[in-house]
């Protein structure tokens, strides 16, 4: 009976594996952003589940992913082209990282917290951005292209 549930776990596990490859695969640099701070937030909130729960191993092992996160953020981030608000954005993931790696070591739950509810606020800034561009591009699209010469005046 043991057996049989393992396989199923496996084959869950592998078809869940399979949809968040196709997933990656086939998302467009909007929905990569949102996934990536998914993954951040996630490795936070499992990090503090862990951390109650006494499992430094556990906690570390989140930690590092959710420190690799912010490093993926911090290296697809183009201040030069962003202007001040990359700049911004980059000194927040500076500062993410740290209180994450202070975290680690410190085991402390607190920074934890703070780098959690500051993804989830920067990933509701930039689902609201997104969905803002979105409708922008899709009321362009609706509306009539004026043709050259698609108008006499002359009469």
């Amino acid at each position: 009976m043991e057996e049989r549930l393992s396989a199923q776990d496996n084959r869950r596990s592998r078809a869940q594996e399979t949809y968040r490859i196709n997933q990656v695969q086939t998302a467009s640099r909007e929905q990569l952003l949102l996934l990536t701070y998914d993954i951040g937030i996630r490795a936070c909130f499992s990090a503090e589940r862990a951390m109650e729960e006494n499992d430094a191993e556990r906690v570390n092992d989140e930690l590092k992913r959710g420190q690799a996160v912010i490093r993926e953020l911090m290296v697809t981030l183009r201040p030069e082209v962003a202007g001040e608000v990359g700049v911004s954005l980059m000194a927040l993931y500076e500062f993410m990282h740290g209180q994450l790696v202070e975290a680690n070591v410190a085991r402390d739950r607190d920074k934890i917290v703070v780098v959690r509810q500051m993804l989830e606020e920067l990933r509701s800034t930039w689902q609201e951005a997104i969905a803002a561009l979105q409708a922008q591009q899709r009321a362009s699209e609706a509306q009539p292209q004026m043709q050259a010469g698609g108008l006499n005046f002359a009469g």
